[in-house]
């Protein structure tokens, strides 16, 4: 009888690394029928799974991107087994980086949930285990190299101080919550406003603070899931965040996430708002709807694209003024001498300065980091009523220093959203 190994490649040979438009799908079924009858591989079989995800950290993904990738092109088994095995190989590493960690978190109180409710053991048909064990494999053998956004784990990683979590993002986290509890649009959006406000002044008191501590801080970046439907929306909508607290953001369309350049604090305020403006927009949206349907109209799909469209469109517009309100309000005030305002040597402002150099070393790291990234104009906003709604839905903000005088915009308008090319 083969040994452990000897069946697992045996069972590899067939399904992983053989054509399967040659064989005619034979492969995984050979595959799994070797497994199945070899209880005593089932040990070595994991073991492969937790060295191929351990290849693809290495290659630049991420716990995160690769359960996104399982839940969008498999199954639920698959999406549960490729959880089981992150949160096992997880076990082998002392310290890794807080987003990784963040990540596996919650990984596995997805999985407790599911174990939770009850969902079948595996036990229960050893060749359909073997059968998703193969496929989930195939898909992760075959993962291509991605552009890294974060320590590989067991290399040395830097831990910040176990000191909680920053005042002003605490107040930013429960804005948003507000903002996503409640019924009313516009008191929705004016907490989103005010969070957005807060958040500026954030990324500028964090500036100041590493400028004056000579901390010597440098971009790091962060990948957000964007998932269908209606993608394109979506990715203008984080794009917006992203633009409006001095990040970049680049879209991979073929593996659903746009990664985002930035300073750390503002990573992490971007995550916060474009989440919660999603969710929010997304509520809009089901409300006209139900209205439009109300009246006898049809037309959901058309609707539901060009209101979010319309909506990201807007609420950038807005985001955008109230980041540059409170930028130059901060001059103004380190100008007039205001609070511990910091002074260059000719006796100049500190502020714009400071901001500029990051800004430039941002767009530094994302030019490193995709070189070779192309200009999409975005299209499919035919539905004049859908985009109407959106752009009131965003409209309704009110968020200091943007002019109310300004257009709603049209359906023509051009945004352009960098995208990672062969994406």
């Amino acid at each position: 009888m083969p040994t452990a190994p000897a069946t697992v490649d045996g069972a590899f040979a067939a399904a992983l690394y053989a054509d399967p438009a040659a064989d005619g799908g034979r492969g995984l079924d050979t595959g799994a029928s070797l497994l199945a009858a070899d209880p005593a591989a089932d040990t070595e079989l994991r073991g492969r799974g937790e060295q191929f995800l351990r290849r693809a950290w290495e290659r630049g993904w991420q716990p995160a991107d690769v359960v996104r990738l399982v839940r969008r092109d498999l199954d639920e088994p698959h999406t549960r087994l490729v959880a089981e095995l992150i949160t096992t190989e997880a076990v082998r590493y002392e310290r890794v980086a807080p987003r990784w960690r963040a990540q596996i978190t919650e990984i596995a109180a997805d999985l407790e949930a599911d174990r939770g409710a009850g969902t079948a053991p595996w036990s229960a048909d050893r060749f359909s285990y073997a059968t998703t064990a193969l496929e989930l494999y195939r898909l992760l053998v075959r993962l291509p190299a991605i552009e890294a956004v974060g320590p590989v784990p067991g290399t040395p990683v830097h831990l910040p101080a176990a000191d909680g979590e920053p005042r002003m993002l605490t107040r930013i986290r429960a804005l948003l919550a507000k903002a996503e509890g409640t019924d009313f649009p516009e008191e929705a959006e004016a907490l989103s406003a005010k969070a957005q406000e807060l958040m500026a002044r954030h990324s500028i008191d964090e500036a100041l603070l590493a400028d004056r501590a000579h901390r010597g801080d440098v971009p790091a970046a962060c990948r957000i899931g964007v998932d269908a439907p209606y993608e394109t929306a979506k990715v203008i909508l984080l794009d917006a965040v992203a633009s409006a607290n001095r990040c970049q953001s680049v879209w991979n369309s073929g593996f659903g996430f746009s990664t985002v350049v930035g300073f750390e604090p503002d990573l992490e305020v971007v995550e916060l708002l474009y989440t919660s403006l999603l969710v929010q927009g997304t509520a809009a949206m089901t409300r006209a709807e139900a209205a439009q349907r109300a009246s006898g109209r049809r037309r959901t799909k058309t609707f539901r694209q060009s209101f979010l469209m319309a909506y990201a469109h807007r609420i950038g517009e807005r985001l955008s003024a109230a980041a540059e309100q409170v930028t130059a309000d901060a001059a103004g005030a380190e100008a007039a001498g205001d609070g511990d305002a910091t002074r260059t040597a000719d006796g100049g402002g500190r502020l714009l300065p400071v901001l500029a150099a990051r800004d430039m070393a941002v767009a530094d790291r994302a030019e490193r980091m995709f070189p070779e990234t192309v200009r999409t104009r975005v299209r499919g906003v035919t539905d004049g009523e859908g985009w109407a709604h959106g752009t009131a839905a965003a409209d309704r903000a009110r968020v200091p220093g943007d002019g109310r005088d300004r257009g709603r915009g049209d359906t023509g308008a051009d945004p352009r959203r960098r995208l990672r090319p062969g994406a």
